[in-house]
């Protein structure tokens, strides 16, 4: 049983400042990977010493490869090869983290070992057979629970052929994880996204020297890949967090008389949804510095306070902002009129139902919300203090913490233990810009 934490969210407060939030969380997870079976040495600036991303580190470990670090974000990985990994001496213990689960599965759906992979009661939840039945398609020998749940048992010594596959649902979690089995596959392994998803993983292969392809196609974007090459360790420099940043641009964007740089943030075009979302609402937003580290862009955000109004979300930014609704719908709340998502089924098969549970707590604090099946209506008006429930999921958590800049008494929210997967140093930095949130 994980220790019991609650946030204690005061109403009001302020968001001025210059700050730099964690490392991006996707990239953290992938610079293990990739170092882990890469030629050579890889060293890693900026890695996010959260849960999540701590939980891929050891399981590399458990598996021989060498890894100093972290030390203040930085990382030294002894790669192995594609072919140098060894039999764990117990199952691979992932937490929380769908991430390390759903990618690992391509990895080790290829090696010559049997292994298993397990997690905590929530990720036990959550749906494989996304991943396992293209797997299987491939040759992998996986089995899971009924239902397809966690944990997912490989039987080792598959051999893989490439296939040609056409994702039902945009994820870049099942796109990462065919890929990485591709690796080790005969053939070429092509993916098809019916809608944009994150492309971490295409650009750090890139940017470990293996050969990777795109191209759009009538049915989607198309990315392939051939098995048999080899990866050449470099050195990568992870940017600032957009999702872990986002709680601040929300912050500041609802609250009066705001002034915040958030520094060194990635701007992935495949995670710039919040951005252009939190633009038509009217926030006051700006990007200046903008550069190029390790193939992926980045920018300082400067964000003032602006009235936001609602919007109907574009479906077409859905897929960009996945991550970042919990917020958004802070946002939404104090927006003037109505705010409308639609095709975001994706939430409910979360860390938690994210629509529903963000529903329950918005109308614990008193904002009007209508829940759809595949997303929520939200009228914007007044904010009240009380009491809600996190359901163990990081990001609505420190969303509800957010929303006592503009509530009129404290929010209490249970659960938070998980905000340390993601965010670690969360409450100390909240705090550093003007609000007042302690955890106890």
């Amino acid at each position: 049983m994980s220790k019991q934490i609650q946030f204690v969210a005061r109403a009001g407060g302020q968001v001025k400042g210059s700050i730099r939030v964690p490392g991006d969380k996707s990239v953290s997870h992938r610079s293990i990977i990739l170092g882990s079976i890469a030629e050579g040495t890889t060293r890693v600036e900026g890695f996010l010493e959260g849960e999540d991303s701590l939980a891929t580190l050891q399981a590399f470990r458990d598996m021989g490869v060498e890894i100093e670090g972290p030390d203040q974000g930085c990382v030294t990985i002894h790669g192995v090869g594609l072919h140098g990994l060894k039999k764990p001496e117990k199952p691979l213990y992932l937490g929380n983290s769908g991430t390390s689960m759903r990618l690992l599965a391509g990895l080790l759906s290829a090696q010559s070992f049997p292994v298993t992979l397990t997690g905590d009661s929530s990720l036990s939840k959550r749906p494989m057979n996304r991943v396992a039945k293209p797997l299987r398609e491939m040759g992998a020998l996986v089995a899971t629970k009924e239902g397809g749940q966690p944990p997912l048992e490989f039987l080792g010594g598959s051999r893989l052929k490439g296939i040609d596959y056409q994702m039902p649902i945009a994820s870049a979690q099942v796109k990462s994880c065919l890929l990485l089995a591709g690796l080790y596959a005969e053939g070429t392994t092509r993916v098809t996204e019916p809608a944009p998803t994150r492309d971490h993983t295409e650009r750090m292969l890139k940017g470990f020297g293996y050969s990777v392809e795109s191209e759009l196609t009538p049915n989607g974007k198309q990315i392939s890949l051939s098995g048999g090459g080899v990866l050449k360790a470099i050195d990568v420099r992870v940017p600032s967090d957009i999702s872990s940043a986002t709680f601040f641009l929300v912050a500041a964007a609802i609250t009066p008389g705001s002034d915040l740089k958030l520094e060194k943030v990635g701007i992935n075009p495949t995670r710039i949804g919040v951005l252009n979302i939190l633009k038509q609402m009217g926030a006051d937003l700006t990007l200046s510095n903008e550069t190029d580290e390790g193939g992926e862009p980045v920018a300082d955000i400067e964000i003032r306070y602006a009235p936001l109004r609602g919007i109907d979300i574009p479906v077409d930014q859905v897929p960009l902002a996945i991550d970042e609704f919990p917020a958004l719908f802070i946002a939404a709340a104090c927006a003037e009129g109505t705010t409308r998502l639609s095709g975001a089924e994706e939430l409910r098969v979360k860390e938690s139902d994210r629509i529903q549970v963000m529903a329950d707590g918005l109308s614990a604090l008193g904002v009007t919300n209508l829940v759809k099946e595949d997303g929520i209506v939200i009228e914007g008006g007044p904010i009240q203090g009380g009491t809600v429930d996190s359901h163990g999921d990081h990001r609505i958590a420190m969303s509800f913490a957010i929303a006592a800049l503009r509530s009129s008494g404290e929010i209490l929210i249970n659960d938070c233990a998980n905000v340390a997967t993601s965010f670690p140093g969360f409450v100390e930095l909240v705090n550093q810009v003007g609000m007042n949130v302690t955890s106890r």
